[in-house]
C-alpha cells in the first residue's frame, strides 16, 4: 500500500495570531483558516455563518431545467421518484432532505388539483 504524504500550507505566523486573538479560537484553527485563505474576522463570520445569498444559483447546474421539468412531470403523472445517495454522514442527510422536499412539494402540487 502507498503512503500518503501530508502537505502543510505554509502561513504567516503573524496573520495566525491576530486571526487568533479576533476569533477567541484555537491557534491550530486559525492556522487551518489562514491556509484557506481566511485572514480576518468578517471573513471568519462569512465562512462560519454563511448566509443563504452567499449561495450560487442551483440553476447553474447543468441540466437543472431537465430535472426539474422531470420532476415536475413525476409530480403530475404520480410516478414514484427514486431519490438516491451514498451511505455516509452527508449522503444520508442529503437523501433524507430531498425526501422531506419531495414531499412536501408533492403534497403542495396536490392541494392545487
Amino acid at each position: 500500500m502507498a503512503s500518503k504524504r501530508w502537505n502543510l500550507t505554509k502561513v504567516d505566523p503573524a496573520t495566525v495570531q491576530s486571526l487568533q486573538q479576533a476569533l477567541g479560537i484555537s491557534p491550530t484553527l486559525c492556522h487551518v483558516l489562514v491556509g484557506r485563505g481566511i485572514t480576518d474576522f468578517q471573513q471568519a463570520k462569512n465562512y462560519f455563518r454563511p448566509q443563504l445569498s452567499d449561495l450560487h444559483s442551483p440553476w447553474l447546474l447543468k441540466d437543472m431545467e431537465k430535472a426539474v421539468e422531470r420532476i415536475g412531470t413525476a409530480f403530475n403523472n404520480r410516478e414514484k421518484i427514486l431519490v438516491f445517495g451514498d451511505y455516509d454522514v452527508d449522503g444520508t442527510t442529503s437523501v433524507a432532505m430531498m425526501y422531506q422536499f419531495l414531499c412536501t412539494a408533492y403534497d403542495a402540487v396536490l392541494l392545487d388539483y
